[in-house]
């Protein structure tokens, strides 16, 4: 399993997505990024990273964040 993080400036990342593997993973945030200025982010409303200003992944959990409370495999189409 891949671990999608949501992240805000001076706010610890929070996971906000699982995926089955990277490339999902990674097209999803591929998708879900409108655009990017020094680092900051700016993601589509209604995408698991929206509200947030970056992102970071793992393929192991890297806080304590439930997975099973976030969505699986989100995918443009849920929208």
């Amino acid at each position: 399993m891949h671990y999608l993080y949501g992240s805000k400036r001076d706010v610890p990342r929070k996971l906000v997505a699982t995926f089955d593997g990277e490339q999902q993973l990674l097209a999803y945030v591929r998708w879900a990024t409108l655009s990017q200025q020094n680092d900051v982010y700016k993601f589509e409303q209604g995408s698991s990273l929206a509200g947030y200003q970056g992102w970071s992944h793992s393929a192991a959990p890297l806080t304590d964040d439930d997975p099973e409370a976030v969505e699986h495999n989100p995918s443009p189409s849920m929208l």
